[in-house]
């Protein structure tokens, strides 16, 4: 797709990630105008411009394809056709590393509240956690986000065991890449920065010897059950 454009567009660090070529015009901005980027790009397809937007991951996951969408909602773009094209999300990357942790059902959230109130992603929280569903966090802590975690272990420590097992996996996929498994007691909410992708386990996640996590993929039946 990006051997076919004549523009990217996306957030800085995603954007210089794209081999600069003759006849590409990278076009890079900062982390929280997600849909001015989107006009733009819409504006250069528009005007009849072979136009990428990029991501980090998956761009339909916490990414750039729903800003799109959002910013087409103006009828001015009604002829500008989209494309999502699909990509390796942070969780699925992270999860492998770690081994299958997510091969039953699992919940993905973020814990910014730039774009929500914290009220609310306390109120999923909490229903993930009563639910007993795997957990995958997203932008759990940032410079100007520094307590989110700390809250997120209290919340969930009221319905979750302490030794319910945490993956914390770091720069995945990177030259600094790096993966822990702890318990949601034992995790260090102090150490989680945005590099960071958090998978908290449910309550039949395993670790084995060696080391992995994995997830059993459906509930244990009863044993009364058919």
């Amino acid at each position: 797709m990006l051997a076919d454009v004549q523009h990217v567009v996306g957030y800085g660090p995603y954007v210089n990630r794209v081999p600069q070529r003759e006849g590409l015009t990278r076009h890079a901005s900062g982390n929280t105008v997600e849909v001015d980027r989107a006009r733009l790009a819409l504006d250069l397809a528009l005007a009849g411009e072979r136009v990428a937007v990029v991501s980090g991951g998956d761009a339909g996951i916490f990414g750039m394809a729903a800003a799109v969408f959002e910013a087409a909602e103006d009828e001015a773009y009604a002829g500008v056709p989209i494309r999502v094209v699909p990509g390796m999300s942070a969780v699925q990357v992270v999860a492998a590393r770690a081994g299958a942790p997510i091969g039953g059902d699992f919940a993905v959230m973020s814990l910014s509240d730039r774009l929500k109130p914290w009220s609310l992603v306390e109120q999923r929280l909490r229903a993930v956690a009563e639910a007993d569903l795997v957990l995958a966090i997203y932008n759990p802590a940032s410079r100007s986000r520094t307590t989110q975690v700390a809250d997120a272990q209290a919340l969930l420590l009221q319905h979750r065991s302490p030794d319910t097992v945490v993956v914390i996996g770091r720069d995945v996929g990177r030259a600094e890449e790096s993966l822990t498994v702890t318990t949601l007691a034992d995790l260090d909410a102090s150490s989680i920065d945005m590099k960071c992708l958090l998978i908290i386990g449910a309550s039949g996640t395993r670790v084995t010897g060696a080391g992995q996590v994995w997830t059993p993929r459906f509930a244990e039946r009863s044993r009364a059950g058919s």
